[in-house]
């Protein structure tokens, strides 16, 4: 406003003296479209909370500082695709329908939900907050994110695409070929935008961190030059946005955490029970089972039975903090093992380290990074109990939408770090 005022009274000041001269192009580029903030979501997959402490991301690190900063802990199952979801629902996995990465559904017999899947049956459950801006007339964009290539809402067909469905005015389609690079570059064009054809609300998603912390574990040099790089390109979109005159609530989330692993702590489950009497669903820090036809007690009495590093339930009886277990898509059975640990079909004489996810939530190796920085946010705050239920009803209140009739969360734990 500061800035329009000036070039305003510079152009008067020039008009009342007569000059008759060319105006000068430095003071005409003075005057700059004023913006309103966008409200940009950023996942860095795979960032645990810590890593912000081991000084490799100056940029982040600076946010923090100036903004928001909560260790914040994950939905169960601490997987991508269930609180990716989470985060733009409000929802847990158990309720808004992502309730593993691999899961199938008893409606569709045969049919496996995988990663790569944007059939809107999988994801009608809980609607995502892009398409509740959309119904609102707010406009936005999605470099990514799981999920955002779904329309919402519409019916798949054998041939031809979905044309009844909802999805963000501009989006792309996953793809690891992506680099980051490009990633923020596609964010920022679609900001330079005029004013009727530009987003109010932006997900830019990076998952290098993930692959890193799979590949090499926690605690490797490949992590740590992976933290340099994401921290390099949130410098990048912040250059960016202050050459566009563009302020920006930015809301850097984390999906989970990540826990070194190796092949010297495995659970192998052919050496618990006969494999004949069940069907793996899913195997890793967690298994999910169905005993095969008429061998329910026997694999009950095998798997239920007490193990070292590892739990196993019946679906109905998974310990109420989970906030696990009702949903039609999860398998009758589940396993947890123990942080570090994979429970995996058998013991392969393979020699191997890595990291992974998907153990419980509460475990310091599973919080996730959550930091807010920009003109809706208070400096230097540090948010205590914060759970990513709560990201869903913080991005309504920076988009002026109402409350969800539906949530698992509550702003109870970011409200003091809101302006007033």
């Amino acid at each position: 406003m500061k800035q329009f005022a000036a070039a305003l009274a510079f152009a008067l000041a020039s008009f009342a003296g007569g000059c008759a001269t060319v105006p000068d192009p430095a003071a005409s580029s003075a005057i700059r479209e004023i913006r309103e903030p966008v409200t940009i979501l950023v996942s860095i997959d795979g960032f645990r909370a810590d890593y912000l402490d081991r000084g490799l991301t100056p940029t982040l690190s600076g946010l923090a500082d100036d903004g928001v900063r909560a260790s914040m802990q994950s939905s169960f199952p601490t997987k991508t695709f269930p609180n990716h979801w989470t985060l733009v629902t409000g929802l847990v996995p158990d309720h808004n329908g992502i309730t593993a990465n691999r899961m199938e559904d008893p409606r569709r017999p045969g049919e496996v939900f995988t990663m790569a899947n944007v059939d809107p049956f999988w994801w009608s459950d809980a609607k995502p907050i892009w398409v509740e801006a959309e119904e609102a007339g707010i406009r936005t964009a999605a470099m990514f994110w799981p999920g955002s290539a779904v329309p919402w809402g519409g019916t798949a067909k054998r041939y031809g695409p979905v044309d009844d469905g909802i999805l963000p005015q501009d989006w792309q389609q996953f793809s690891m070929q992506v680099t980051n690079r490009q990633r923020v570059n596609s964010v920022l064009d679609w900001l330079r935008r005029p004013a009727e054809m530009r987003p109010a609300f932006v997900t830019l998603y990076f998952d290098t961190l993930d692959s890193a912390g799979h590949d090499a574990g926690p605690d490797s040099a490949e992590v740590d030059g992976s933290l340099k790089d994401i921290d390099n390109h949130i410098a990048m979109l912040r250059a960016g946005l202050a050459e566009l005159g563009q302020p920006a609530n930015l809301v850097i989330v984390a999906d989970h955490g990540m826990a070194q692993t190796s092949s010297s702590r495995v659970i192998a489950l052919d050496e618990i029970t006969d494999p004949s009497l069940y069907r793996i669903v899913e195997n890793g820090p967690y298994a999910t089972f169905e005993a095969t036809s008429g061998n329910e007690a026997a694999f009950e009495a095998a798997i239920l039975a007490d193990h070292p590093h590892m739990d196993c339930w019946r679906k109905g009886d998974i310990p109420a903090r989970f906030a696990y277990g009702t949903h039609p898509r999860i398998p009758p059975y589940l396993c947890l093992a123990d942080t570090g640990w994979s429970i995996l079909p058998s013991r392969s004489q393979a020699t191997w380290t890595g990291g992974t996810h998907g153990y419980d939530p509460a475990v310091p190796e599973m919080a996730a990074l959550f930091l807010a920085n920009g003109p809706a946010f208070r400096s230097n705050v540090t948010a205590q109990g914060l759970v990513n239920t709560a990201v869903a009803p913080l991005l309504r209140e920076l988009l002026g939408l109402p409350r969800a009739s539906r949530s698992d969360g509550s702003l109870d734990a970011l409200r003091p770090a809101l302006h007033d």
